[in-house]
């Protein structure tokens, strides 16, 4: 069984008295940042002089300075920015400022899982990751509720790592759901599996390939979007509620008999092996090495897909059909303020 922590075994005197700097203020960075703060913890926020969310931090009375001189004030330094910017923003503000004494702490471990951050021995390295988007997480806090989240330690050259990540994750809110005890290998390999085989693209493929066969076959694009597209969010629903048993008792016996003898024709023998393979070129380091170098080399072929995706029919119908649903917020323009947010 998994090890699990709440609320009595954290500490907020662990962090009383020492800052720690929150590096970004996008979706995580300033959940992170204002649930401390509200904790009673003393939280700065480390942004380049250029960045536009500089404005929301001080907004919230938050202090800002650059990452550098974060890393430099800070007993802990929290870095909640994209993975692709994390290497260089390490290397060129943060190293020279860390030393003994000092705590690096990540909410994924993708930067130092597959080495793309090397800190030096004398530097705790430590993994709150809740598992929750950032308003989310921001939301529940204020509830009084808090979200679950992960805890890792990679490195605990002080002797206190372990102490030190459970009084973060007390501030943050996150025992109060409870923390489940992991290890950086194996937070980031399941994230990204999950993530490309079933929470993004598994379920984006499944669907907009039901939709391309459906229209191809000569059904109308607005009765494949609702069968294909609308009606999911119900289905997981009922699975985030109550899991997979309780979503098949909420639904027809037929579609529960559809579910047992078709959907194991779709999810196949070749599928699973495909899945094996992605799974084997997250643990190599393969993925993560391609998505660097795509980074690297300006990402032209990411923005292509992404373009491309953007222009599929099954976009084009949706956005019409949503019109209708006076109760769906305007996603687009939620979805495209939140990614100019993550990237600042």
């Amino acid at each position: 069984m998994a090890k699990v922590y709440y609320e009595s075994d954290g500490d907020l005197k662990t962090l009383q008295g020492k800052t720690i700097a929150v590096i970004g203020y996008g979706s995580q960075g300033h959940a992170h940042a204002l649930n401390l703060r509200d904790s009673g913890l003393k939280v700065i926020v480390g942004l380049p002089a250029s960045s536009p969310s500089r404005a929301k931090a001080q907004a919230q009375k938050l202090p800002v300075v650059t990452p550098a001189e974060a890393a430099k004030q800070a007993d802990l330094i929290a870095v909640l920015i994209p993975d692709h910017l994390q290497a260089k923003v390490y290397h060129d503000e943060l190293a020279p400022h860390l030393g003994r004494g000092k705590t690096l702490l990540f909410a994924h471990g993708f930067s130092i899982h597959f080495k793309f951050i090397v800190p030096s021995p004398d530097v705790d390295v430590i993994m709150i990751a809740p598992k929750s988007p950032g308003h989310r997480m921001r939301e529940l806090f204020l509830e009084k509720v808090g979200v679950p989240g992960l805890l890792a330690v990679e490195r605990d050259a002080s002797g206190q790592a372990e102490k030190t990540a459970l009084a973060y994750a007390l501030g943050v809110g996150c025992l109060k759901a409870g923390v489940i005890r992991t290890t950086f290998k194996e937070e980031t390999e399941t994230d990204l599996f999950g993530e490309q085989n079933v929470l993004c693209g598994g379920v984006s493929a499944l669907i907009r390939t039901a939709f391309e066969i459906l229209v191809e076959a000569g059904y109308q694009p607005e009765i494949a979007y609702f069968e294909c597209l609308h009606e999911m969010k119900l289905i997981v629903d009922l699975i985030y509620q109550g899991g997979i048993k309780y979503m098949r008792y909420s639904v027809s016996d037929t579609a529960e008999y559809g579910d047992y003898t078709r959907g194991p024709v779709v999810i196949d023998q070749h599928v699973r092996e495909t899945m094996k393979k992605i799974l084997a070129d997250i643990q190599s380091g393969a993925y993560a090495r391609e998505w660097m170098k795509e980074n690297e080399q300006g990402r032209k072929r990411f923005l292509e897909m992404r373009a491309q995706a953007t222009g599929h029919p099954i976009e084009k119908v949706g956005a019409e059909l949503r019109k209708m649903m006076a109760w769906n917020k305007p996603a687009a323009e939620e979805a495209t303020a939140a990614q100019a947010q993550a990237r600042s």
